[in-house]
């Protein structure tokens, strides 16, 4: 008898969702990360739950009713990282006419199921908030609703739903060999121990190395994919508003400026044809200056290349030409040849369709193992058990039980955990009692959670993927969080030798 039923190669989000899935219908679930939960493209997404109108520009309109109802999903089922944002374009005379806005709007609007989100809009923005950070060439604009979330969150989050309902989640584990034959031998290096273990079932979803993995590690035809590029940058924050500016630029694409982590502004996404180490991927000079370049076709305060705090790169496969219409399209490809394990292959796709993607692609094991129904589009992610109209009291009942919170701390715990919070802070009474502080957000009590809890091994861990705290964090403080990791990434090994 194997192992386990499905063992994953990828803790991406299309590996960690497939993860939640496949445990929440009864397989035993082993998952395997090389490196840190969504390390690589998941946490370079355009942090959009979307539509998208460009591909309802191209008349797909039941993908863009499919996204639109996944929409409603996430706001459902993940309250506290799936947020609702307003949405604005401004009309540009060199770009698409206003009626053509107009019209795609509408479609946009009555495509959409339930209805939960305001509908479109067109606004006249010479004396608006909404104009005051754009140039004086612009005095209509179009707005409507859409989501934003915390993509790097959202896939620790189904990580931890995942564990909690059975599934092994491993990081720190490289799959170097595997053998098929009714069943599959996979010989594991995890965390510097080699493992060796058996699973009825295989899946491949570790993203822009599904190519290299299947022809070196599975040692079978690799999927003809070629990799995209996707990237972001930040800087400083260019407008006062909550709105989300959406920008069309003079190749069509659409490129978006939103509010991120108070201060700043990201501005993205840029998608390119790659070749190279997904390992070692960046943005080039020319893709920064893209960027910037859109930006400074619409916004007051100009934005040059020395401005960017930072940018944010992954890559991904994508099947087909690496074009914009094939870089939101998830690929799931299933291999059950006869007296073999069965193999499914799992890249490329947007943040939107993740959940349902993934549900496609366990569903593909149905014929081999017995497992209860699809569910996920109907459980709450940990911390999300509450109604997404109780988001802002949420947080005002968390700064009445924890009075020393502010209100940005609190917006950002509850963004973070919802109402699982209590798991972090406990019964604390003061800032005191959370333990030392790494600059004036992170506490001790945090850490050590999300060392425990989270798979967190390094400080870009918690300053990068479950936080973003790493943007205004003094280089002191994350030398002092480095070494109270170390300790504490010392003490959880000598647990686990002893247990």
């Amino acid at each position: 008898m194997a192992d386990y039923d499905l063992a994953i190669i990828g803790g991406g989000l299309n590996g960690v969702s497939m993860a939640r899935d496949a445990a929440g219908r009864g397989l035993r679930v082993i998952l395997f990360e090389q490196g840190d939960l969504g390390a690589a493209a998941s946490s370079a997404s355009g942090r959009l739950i979307q539509g998208d109108l460009t591909v309802l520009e191209r008349r797909a309109f039941l993908r863009t009713r499919m996204a639109l109802a996944e929409r409603e999903v996430w706001m459902r089922i993940a309250p506290h990282l799936v947020r609702p944002a307003h949405f604005v374009i401004p009309a540009h005379s060199d770009e698409r006419p206003p009626w053509l806005l107009r019209l795609g709007l509408y479609a946009y609007d009555r495509l959409a199921p339930g209805g939960s989100l305001p509908r479109s809009a067109t606004i006249d923005i010479t004396h608006h908030p909404i104009g005051d950070a754009l140039q004086r060439p612009f005095g209509t604009a179009f707005g409507y609703s859409d989501c934003l979330v915390d993509d790097s969150r959202l896939v620790v989050t189904s990580a931890l739903d995942a564990a909690e309902r059975g599934a092994d989640i491993r990081t720190g584990a490289r799959c170097v060999r595997a053998d098929r034959s009714h069943i599959w031998r996979l010989v594991v290096i995890d965390r510097g121990h080699r493992r060796v273990i058996t699973a009825r079932s295989l899946a491949n979803a570790s993203g822009a190395w599904a190519a290299s993995i299947a022809e070196t590690v599975l040692r079978v035809a690799p999927p003809r994919a070629a990799a995209l590029k996707l990237g972001q940058i930040i800087v400083r924050r260019l407008f006062d508003t909550e709105n989300v500016y959406v920008l069309q630029n003079t190749d069509r694409r659409l490129v978006f400026a939103s509010p991120y982590q108070r201060d700043f502004t990201l501005i993205g996404t840029v998608a390119r044809p790659f070749v190279g180490d997904p390992a070692a991927v960046a943005m080039s000079a020319d893709e920064v200056t893209y960027l910037c370049d859109v930006a400074n076709r619409y916004f007051r305060e100009r934005v040059s290349t020395s401005d960017v705090i930072r940018s944010v790169a992954g890559a991904n496969l994508v099947m087909g030409r690496p074009g914009k219409r094939f870089a939101r399209e998830g690929t799931v490809m299933f291999d059950a040849r006869h007296r073999q394990a069965p193999l499914l292959t799992v890249f490329g796709g947007d943040v939107t369709m993740a959940r349902l993607r993934a549900e496609r692609a366990v569903s593909r094991l149905l014929p081999f193992y017995p497992m209860s129904r699809p569910w996920t589009g109907r459980a709450a992610l940990p911390g999300g058990d509450f109604p997404n109209a109780r988001f802002e009291a949420e947080v005002d009942d968390a700064r009445e039980r924890w009075t020393f919170l502010g209100p940005d701390q609190a917006l950002r715990l509850v963004s973070a955990y919802g109402s699982r919070l209590h798991q972090v802070l406990g019964e604390a009474k003061g800032k005191a009692d959370l333990g030392q502080s790494f600059g004036p957000d992170l506490t001790e009590a945090e850490v050590r959670y999300l060392m425990t809890r989270e798979w967190a091994r390094f400080p870009d861990d918690v300053l990068w993927r479950r936080s973003k705290l790493g943007l205004t964090m003094s280089p002191q403080d994350r030398e002092r969080l480095a070494a109270f990791m170390a300790r504490g990434a010392s003490s959880l090994e000598e647990q686990s030798i002893r247990r």
